[in-house]
């Protein structure tokens, strides 16, 4: 058959027409499928589900469930975080402020987590402070928060998990033990270890490191320590405790002055900012997530709070999500977040093209079966199909993230499960069922 000029325009027209019916066809199906996972399973009907399902080719969404209604996102917040540093944070974080007056450094905090953190190991501000002739001075007071963040809870204050928040973080904000001996253990910082105290009256169970609420004194039993022991306790927060840590740490004194950071002060870059990205997702660091929304705040004056920061990044550079968001912190420790299956997807497909570099991307977030919190959602696996973020609280467990299929495509999905009662081990089994259905069928 052969079509002149007049009738080539309508065939293409055609083509198109025929391509896009395809294109909402398949999605019908899937959602039809999809759908039916969900109206079968006896797991998912005794707790509340939102979720998602968008196809990232055709900017659509193919399957909502409950999609628009708020839940609590626990450490699915990060995605926040991540986005927001993407966004205001240069590729180099700003490690410290500083001046140079006569015989004296006088540097300010920035918020920056990587200070000798455990896993980025930045020495930037440690090398450079180290390094200076000078008269060290810390000038605190740019941070206006508390040490929790809004909705925290009290009793977790000495679980590694919820460091204290302060302007100038070392450390992880954290003391760490580690065995030495039988009896032994090695305390790091070594400015703690006059805190350290054996407690008599314990002589069974296992070794187990713990600090009162109000203080940093220390305590544990009168057990043996195994080899291999490694235990990391917050400390208690404090103007002295921050000049005594790096007074210690860098073998130096370091005095407190209190001034204003002038407009002449100069900017010491730090760790690469998508290093500290990746060491926030993949094991979900709560420390480094809320001091990264200190940082952005810090792009903004000379005040650090979480509430600035959160305020200017839903106004700025949220307005596109179909949802407002309610944003309380960086990490997702607190019950005061609420956000929507969809917003997180929209949210996720700004991320992607903002970083726009599919491999940089996914080697930034946990992996099903190979690394990160995911790493034992799913089966080991050296090609993984999922690549996103958990987030888990009593009675929470979400993941969103990217699911890859079969048929080679790549579907952004959000799974949120909020007020079950059972083991999070079966919600999330139901959901990597469900997960893994999309990618074998899709």
């Amino acid at each position: 058959m052969f079509l002149n000029k007049f009738q080539l325009p309508f065939f293409a027209l055609f083509v198109i027409g025929l391509f896009s019916l395809s294109g909402c066809s398949t999605n019908k199906m899937i959602a039809k499928k999809v759908s039916k996972e969900f109206k079968n399973s006896t797991v998912i009907k005794q707790y509340q589900v939102g979720f998602a399902l968008y196809n990232m080719e055709d900017k659509k969404m193919i399957f909502e469930k409950d999609a628009e209604k708020y839940f609590t996102p626990a450490s699915n917040t990060k995605l926040y975080t991540f986005f927001a540093s993407l966004k205001m944070l240069p590729e180099q974080m700003p490690a410290l402020k500083y001046v140079e007056r006569n015989d004296s450094l006088i540097f300010w905090g920035t918020g920056d987590p990587s200070f000798l953190q455990f896993a980025v190991k930045d020495k930037s501000a440690y090398n450079f402070l180290q390094a200076s002739n000078k008269k060290l001075f810390f000038a605190p007071g740019r941070y206006s928060g508390t040490f929790f963040g809004d909705g925290w809870s009290w009793d977790d204050y000495d679980y590694y998990y919820q460091p204290e928040i302060t302007e100038m973080p070392i450390m992880d904000n954290m003391v760490t033990s580690t065995y030495l001996g039988p009896r032994k253990i090695n305390i790091s910082p070594k400015v703690f270890e006059h805190c350290f105290e054996v407690d008599s009256s314990k002589t069974k169970g296992s070794f187990q490191v713990t600090r009162d609420f109000l203080t940093n004194h220390f305590k544990y039993p009168l057990v043996d320590v195994k080899p291999g022991y490694n235990q990391q306790n917050p400390y208690k927060t404090s103007i002295q405790t921050t000049v005594e840590v790096l007074s210690d740490t860098l073998h130096k004194s370091v005095g407190v002055v209190k001034m204003k950071i002038p407009s002449n002060a100069k900017t010491l870059p730090g760790a690469k900012r998508d290093s500290v990205l990746k060491h926030m997702m993949l094991p979900s660091d709560n420390f480094i997530a809320e001091h990264l929304l200190l940082v952005c705040s810090d792009q903004l004056g000379d005040t650090l709070s979480t509430t600035k920061a959160i305020q200017h990044i839903t106004k700025t550079y949220l307005s596109f999500l179909p949802d407002k968001v309610k944003w309380a912190d960086g990490s997702g420790l607190s019950r005061q977040n609420l956000f929507t299956p969809r917003d997180n997807i929209y949210l996720l497909d700004s991320i992607y093209h903002l970083v726009n570099n599919r491999e940089k991307l996914f080697d930034m977030l946990p992996a099903g079966g190979k690394s990160g919190t995911l790493r034992n959602a799913y089966p080991k696996t050296d090609q993984p199909f999922v690549y996103g973020k958990t987030g888990s609280l009593g009675g929470v467990h979400n993941q969103s993230g990217y699911v890859l299929t079969r048929k080679g495509k790549t579907y952004i999905y959000s799974f949120m499960n909020n007020n079950f009662n059972k083991p999070t081990a079966e919600v999330r089994a139901e959901m990597v069922r469900i997960m893994t259905y999309i990618h074998d069928n899709f």
